[in-house]
C-alpha cells in the first residue's frame, strides 16, 4: 500500500513538474551546474537532460592534471575538449576543475629525468607552464577555476594536508598556483575548493588560510564548498555557520560538488562504502528533505552563492555508486522525489 501511495504521489508530481528546469527555477538566484565525463555528452538522452536542466558544467576528471598532462611534453586534450566543445555549441558556461590537487596530479613535475627530486624553483616553472597551457586553452569558455583543491587537513595539529606539494613548498604552492592562474586569465574567478567545509575546525582553518593569503595579495576570489553531504548532515545550523564565516571573506562562494548520500558517510575522501543500501520510503523522504533544506539555505545566501554544481548527472554515473542514491536523477534519468522538492521551492 505504501508503494502504491508513493507511486501515485510521484506520478502526480511528474505531471505537475515535468516541464520544470532547475536552471529556470533558480534563474534569479545562481547558476545550476553539473559535472560531466565525455561519455555524458555522447549520449543523446543525457545531452538533452544537461541542456534542459543546467547552465554551468564542470569536467569531473578530464581537466585534472593527471588526465591532461600525464608526462612531460605529453598532453591528452580530447576528453576535456569534447566537453568544452559541447558547452561552446550550447552556450553553457564552464567551471575549470582543477589546476592543483595532491591526487590525480602530474607527479612527474617533482622529479628530473633520472628520477631525482627537483628543486622548488624547477617545480614552480613546470607548474606555471602547466597552468598557463590549460587556462589559456579554455579561457573562452571557462569563467571560474578551482585553482587549488583540498590543501587543508581533516585532522592533526597541522592545518595543512602534508602532501608531496606541501612537503616540497609549504603553503607557498597555494599562492604560486593562484598567481599563475591570474597571469593566464585575468578575468576568470579563482577559487580555493575543499570538502568537509562545514566542519567547524576545518572551516576555521580554511578561513584563516584564505584570510592570510588574501592579505598577502594572493588573488583568491572565492571559496568552493564541495558539498559532499548525507541525509543527516550537515545540519542547517552547521551549513549556515560556515556560510556566515566565509561570506565576509570572499566575493564569491560556489557549491562545487553537491551530492547527498542516503547513509552516514560524507566528505570527499576516496575510500567509502559503495555498496550503499536499498532505498526505502523513509530514506527517500529524508533524502528529499535534506535537499530541500540545503537549497532553502543556498537561496538565502544567493547574494554570495553564484553557482551550485551537482557532482555527476545521475546516480548511475556517480563517483559514489548508484546504491548511495546521491543525486536528483536515477540511473534511468528519471527525476526523484528530491528533484521535485528542489524544483518546487518557488
Amino acid at each position: 500500500m505504501k508503494w502504491v501511495v508513493f507511486a501515485s504521489l510521484l506520478l502526480g508530481l511528474a505531471g505537475k513538474a515535468s516541464a520544470q528546469s532547475l536552471k529556470e527555477v533558480f534563474a534569479k538566484d545562481f547558476l545550476m551546474g553539473v559535472s560531466l565525463s565525455g561519455r555524458n555528452v555522447r549520449i543523446d538522452a543525457e545531452r538533452d537532460l544537461i541542456k534542459k536542466q543546467f547552465n554551468s558544467v564542470t569536467c569531473e576528471n578530464a581537466m585534472k592534471p593527471a588526465s591532461l598532462h600525464p608526462a612531460q611534453g605529453v598532453w591528452h586534450w580530447d576528453e576535456a575538449d569534447r566537453i568544452a566543445d559541447f558547452c561552446r555549441q550550447n552556450g553553457i558556461k564552464m567551471r575549470g576543475h582543477c589546476l592543483v590537487w595532491h591526487n590525480q596530479f602530474s607527479d612527474w613535475m617533482f622529479t628530473d629525468d633520472a628520477g631525482n627530486p627537483v628543486s622548488k624553483e624547477a617545480f614552480y616553472a613546470r607548474l606555471r607552464e602547466h597552468i598557463h597551457a590549460v587556462v589559456s586553452r579554455y579561457k573562452d569558455v571557462v569563467y571560474a577555476w578551482d585553482v587549488v583543491n583540498e590543501a587543508m587537513s581533516d585532522w592533526g595539529e597541522n592545518p595543512y594536508r602534508e602532501s608531496r606539494l606541501y612537503k616540497l613548498c609549504g603553503d607557498e604552492f597555494i599562492a604560486k598556483a593562484f598567481h599563475f592562474a591570474r597571469e593566464a586569465d585575468p578575468k576568470a574567478l579563482l577559487f580555493y575548493n575543499d570538502y568537509n567545509e562545514t566542519n567547524p575546525r576545518k572551516a576555521r582553518n580554511i578561513y584563516e588560510m584564505v584570510l592570510r593569503m588574501r592579505a598577502n595579495g594572493v588573488p583568491i576570489d572565492g571559496i568552493g564548498m564541495q558539498g559532499h553531504y548525507n541525509i543527516f548532515g550537515p545540519s542547517a545550523e552547521e551549513l549556515e555557520a560556515a556560510l556566515r564565516l566565509y561570506a565576509p571573506l570572499v566575493e564569491h562562494i560556489h557549491v562545487t560538488e553537491l551530492d547527498v548520500r542516503a547513509g552516514q558517510e560524507m566528505g570527499g575522501q576516496l575510500h567509502f562504502n559503495k555498496e550503499g543500501m536499498e532505498m526505502t520510503d523513509t530514506l527517500q523522504a529524508l533524502h528529499a528533505q535534506q535537499y530541500e533544506r540545503l537549497f532553502g539555505i543556498f537561496r538565502r545566501y544567493r547574494d554570495k552563492i553564484d553557482c551550485v554544481t551537482f557532482w555527476n548527472l545521475h546516480d548511475g554515473c556517480s563517483w559514489l555508486g548508484e546504491k548511495n542514491h546521491p543525486l536528483l536523477f536515477d540511473k534511468s534519468l528519471r527525476p526523484k522525489l528530491a528533484f521535485y522538492r528542489v524544483a518546487g521551492l518557488r
